[in-house]
């Protein structure tokens, strides 16, 4: 069973810690890196951090990070060794559910690197749709992403699976 809790300033060191990602997903640490997002994100006004925990071991971490009255922006990374396991789906919707029902948000949206169509899929069926795409510079790169967004009147936490 997961459980969201909000992060505390110990977890940063156990996500430090984090066994490396898989070749695959190489890319996607600079999340957990020193000056990386979670980082930046942490200490963003209006912004909620949420330990995901699996049986007392912090496994994800996830991001609200409001960009308007009733919107946020959407951020999640697993621990490397528990990639591919399902636990992607259940700590997005967990987060939603918080977002729409205790934040009081209108609208979640997020950006997906346009090279993880395994993410791309889950979002899709959590009801995200396409709003455009975006080009950023991470870590000294040009990386094209996905646009998506999430109302809360599409939302379904049945189908989420919440």
């Amino acid at each position: 069973m997961i459980q969201l809790r909000n992060l505390l300033p110990d977890d940063l060191a156990a996500i430090r810690d984090w066994p490396p990602y898989p070749p695959e997903f190489k890319n996607l640490d600079y999340a957990l890196r020193g000056n990386g997002w979670l980082d930046e994100y942490r200490s963003k006004p209006d912004t909620r951090c949420f330990a995901a925990m699996q049986a007392e071991e912090l496994v994800a971490f996830t991001i609200l990070s409001k960009t308007g009255d009733a919107e946020a922006e959407f951020r999640i990374a697993l621990r490397g060794d528990r990639i591919g396991q399902g636990l992607g789906r259940a700590i997005t919707a967990m987060t939603l559910a918080r977002g729409f029902a205790e934040i009081g948000l209108g609208r979640i949206h997020l950006i997906v690197r346009k090279d993880n169509p395994r993410a791309m899929r889950l979002y899709r069926r959590l009801g995200f749709v396409e709003h455009g795409e975006c080009v950023k510079n991470v870590n000294g790169k040009q990386v094209h992403f996905l646009i998506m967004e999430l109302g809360k009147e599409s939302y379904s936490p049945e189908g989420a699976g919440v």
